[in-house]
Parts: C-alpha cells; sequence; structure tokens
C-alpha cells in the first residue's frame, strides 16, 4: 500500500471552546494547533478560520495571516482551505480564500441537512462555478462528498469538463450517510479509477472510520473539526492528539506515513 496521508481538521465553523477548550480561534490558537498537527503526522491542514471570539469567517485576510502562521510554523505542510465556509454563507464569501492561490481547496459536490433547520446548499450552478474557479487558479479540489449521490455529480461534472482527473475524494460519514464497513466500501467502490480518497468519521465514528480507511488502502482525516473526544468521555487537549492515535493504528496495520512532499506526490501536487 501507498503510504498514509493524514488531513488535520483543526477548528472547523461549527465547533466551540464550550465543546473544548482547546478549540482553536485567535491566529496564534490555529497556528499552534496546525504545528501539534503536523509534528505528529499531519500533511494536510484543513483550515476554516474564526475571529478571535469564534466566529465563523470566510475573510481573505483572515485566512491569510492563519495561512502565514501555520508556514512559519509548518514551512512545507499543505495547506487546504475550506469553501464551504459556515451554513447560510454567500457564494462570494466562500470562495475568498481560494484568491489566496492554495494548492488544494475544497469542493462540496451538493446540499445536505445539517442539523435542526440549518441546510447546507450548494447548487448545481455554484459546484461548477467553484470548479471553474479552481480550475483557472490550478488549485486541486478535494471531492467533499456526504452520500453516494455526490460522488455522482462529481463524475457527472468531470465528464463535463467543469472537474479535471484524476479527483480526489474525501468520503464525510456519519453526518447524511451512516458511517459503517458497508457504507464505506460502497463509496469507494463507486469512484473513478485512478482517484484517491480519504475517509472522515464525524463524531463518535472517528476513529473507527479512520482505521477502516487505513485498512483499505485510503487516506484519513481528524481533527477538532469532526470529533473533540480522544476516547469516550476524554476529550483531545489538541488536534495533535487525534494524529497521534492514527499514527499508532496505522504502525499496527503496517502503514508508513506520509511526509507533504510524499502526500504531493501521490495526489498529483506541485509544491507552491
Amino acid at each position: 500500500m501507498e503510504k498514509l496521508i493524514i488531513t488535520a481538521a483543526i477548528c472547523g465553523a461549527e465547533v466551540t471552546k464550550e465543546n473544548n477548550p482547546n478549540v482553536p480561534y485567535t491566529v496564534e490558537e490555529i497556528g499552534r494547533e496546525a504545528e501539534a498537527a503536523y509534528k505528529a503526522g499531519a500533511s494536510i491542514i484543513h483550515l476554516h478560520v474564526r475571529e478571535d471570539d469564534g466566529t465563523p469567517t470566510q475573510d481573505k485576510e483572515r485566512f491569510r495571516v492563519c495561512m502565514e502562521e501555520i508556514k512559519k510554523r509548518c514551512p512545507d505542510v499543505i495547506i487546504q482551505p475550506s469553501t464551504g465556509g459556515a451554513v447560510g454563507m454567500s457564494d462570494e464569501e466562500r470562495l475568498q480564500p481560494v484568491e489566496l492561490l492554495p494548492e488544494m481547496a475544497t469542493l462540496d459536490c451538493g446540499t445536505l441537512n445539517f442539523g435542526g433547520d440549518e441546510i447546507f446548499v450548494n447548487t448545481e450552478n455554484t459546484i461548477k462555478n467553484f470548479a471553474k474557479v479552481m480550475n483557472e487558479k490550478n488549485v486541486k479540489p478535494e471531492i467533499e462528498v456526504f452520500d453516494k449521490g455526490m460522488i455522482d455529480y462529481a463524475i457527472r461534472y468531470a465528464k463535463e469538463g467543469y472537474i479535471l482527473e484524476p479527483m480526489h475524494f474525501d468520503f464525510v460519514l456519519g453526518v447524511q450517510m451512516a458511517a459503517t464497513g458497508r457504507d464505506l466500501a460502497f463509496m469507494v467502490d463507486s469512484i473513478p479509477a485512478g482517484s484517491t480518497w480519504t475517509v472522515a468519521g464525524v463524531g463518535r465514528y472517528e476513529m473507527p472510520m479512520a482505521a477502516m480507511g487505513i485498512a483499505m488502502g485510503g487516506h484519513v482525516r481528524v481533527g477538532f473539526e469532526d470529533n473533540v473526544y480522544l476516547s469516550k468521555g476524554v476529550l483531545a487537549k489538541s488536534n495533535g492528539e487525534l494524529v497521534e492515535k492514527v499514527v499508532r493504528i496505522a504502525k499496527e496495520l503496517g502503514r508508513e506515513i506520509a511526509t507533504p512532499d510524499e502526500a504531493r506526490e501521490i495526489l498529483g501536487l506541485k509544491k507552491k
């Protein structure tokens, strides 16, 4: 099997310090958490940013200073800004970090229920426009899919020329679609040959999905965005602790950990 790419989703847009006091908000805190994850073995930092009070924002300048802080601490790490932002943001708001020309950014390929009355909206035109902008700026999209139908959308848009192949998918399971071995295998079997994939299990599904992803030859995302606990009832002290747990599982299963440059080679990225 190829080496394991670990992505650390260090803060997200929804989780707060009330859920875990170690969730980062400030530029310094975001840099600290990225560094902890990187030193533990993460080669990609999946990045949302916050105002100092924890309010989620897609402001380009806030992303710029956070990315600079991360690069100061982790010079070779891959930074992958989110274009998902937070529920209710406009497309223009959400696309701002792509203007900073990161190596990667996320591309959500469908609309989903996000709890209560919240709906995370991604229309067909939104998806196509986001993909077009990323292509123009040479930013590789990570295709975020929350169910099988979103894979089908991505395949259709690739055939229409909006998404370039080979594609890299992130299966986010435990939100709209269940997180079981059957579900993960179904998703993996549904993507085009030559694609790469990562799995992110939400909440209590994080580590079971990580273990399955490692054993199946895929890649793994963990972090406070998806889960704030190290084990049942035990809050993680940092994103680094969650990455360290994945590294331990990987070593037991015989998977070596990819460095950022090895991750670039696997994903077909050119360092910027």
